[in-house]
């Protein structure tokens, strides 16, 4: 859906390779990510850009906030965070914040010694209502102080989190429109206060948040449903307009037989899509295979 409001609307497009979160990130993934694009027809502008080439650029800016006491360190541990009785929860269950740390050290030194262990350093959330207008889900207002609290924006490692990771980067590749899943609505509120800290509120993005794609269970699409990766159906022969055709129907478009994603373009309309998530049912992987040369 990215790709084809991009070359509706005339965008540039950067493929950005997020892979800051060291123990998680798999050998191979990226060039995987790229030959599945490459396989579906879908092109990019710019890019691969890596994030872990950029960490200087990251520290820059957290150097900046905790300079200007817009960020602090931070020594809680998340068992702490979690156990604090007064710690209110977001929507999806998470532990918010309680500011504990917040104003206790007068530098990052003076809580490394308090704390026996390399602080986290967390944005000082203000409080106040964050509002924005999204393209697909609407407007959309958030109570900063109670609903995101003060949250992190480098690890206790010194790895970046993607909140700022991402602030900065859009930044300097100077990203306009942001399209991506709706469970990334809450970050958009942090990613905006992090504009504004570092100075850059006149280049936030346009946000258009879109359904994921779920299980029949009701939970997002993993492991636990199957391999329903496409690199999956490529090795079994499946076509990549077989996969074309489902994503079409997804998006409520007219479909044929061995179209390409240039073709989707024109028939691509974002109000067309359900405002519900996906299902992906196992009708729909019998549709894949039904594509398979025999």
């Amino acid at each position: 859906m990215n790709w084809l409001l991009a070359r509706q609307r005339g965008w540039r497009i950067v493929l950005r390779i997020e892979d800051l979160d060291g123990p998680r990130i798999k050998r191979g993934a990226d060039s995987q990510a790229i030959e599945d694009l490459r396989w579906l027809g879908i092109d990019w502008d710019e890019g691969p850009l890596y994030q872990s080439t950029r960490f200087d650029r990251y520290r820059a800016a957290i150097d900046l906030l905790t300079e200007k006491k817009l960020a602090y360190p931070c020594v809680c541990s998340r068992r702490e965070v979690e156990s604090a009785a007064s710690a209110p929860h977001a929507e999806d269950g998470a532990s918010i914040y309680p500011g504990t740390c917040r104003e206790k050290f007068e530098s990052i030194g003076d809580a490394r010694r308090a704390g026996g262990r390399e602080p986290a350093i967390r944005l000082a959330v203000p409080d106040e209502t964050i509002e924005f207008d999204d393209e697909f889900a609407g407007r959309r207002r958030f109570d900063a102080a109670r609903q995101l609290g003060d949250f992190v924006i480098a690890k206790a490692d010194g790895t970046p989190a993607y909140q700022l990771a991402v602030v900065v980067d859009d930044s300097a590749m100077s990203v306009t429109h942001v399209v991506r899943g709706d469970d990334l609505l809450d970050s958009t509120p942090r990613q905006i206060l992090l504009y504004r800290a570092l100075g850059m509120a006149d280049r936030i993005p346009r946000y258009t948040h879109l359904p994921l794609v779920i299980g029949e269970d009701g939970r997002r699409l993993a492991k636990r449903h199957g391999d329903t990766r496409l690199s999956h159906y490529r090795q079994l022969g499946v076509p990549p307009s077989r996969a074309l055709e489902l994503l079409a129907r997804w998006c409520w478009m007219p479909t044929s037989n061995a179209m390409t994603a240039s073709d989707l373009v024109p028939r691509f309309q974002l109000d067309a899509v359900p405002k519900d998530p996906i299902v992906f049912t196992a009708a729909d992987d019998a549709f894949l295979r039904g594509g398979i040369a025999r």
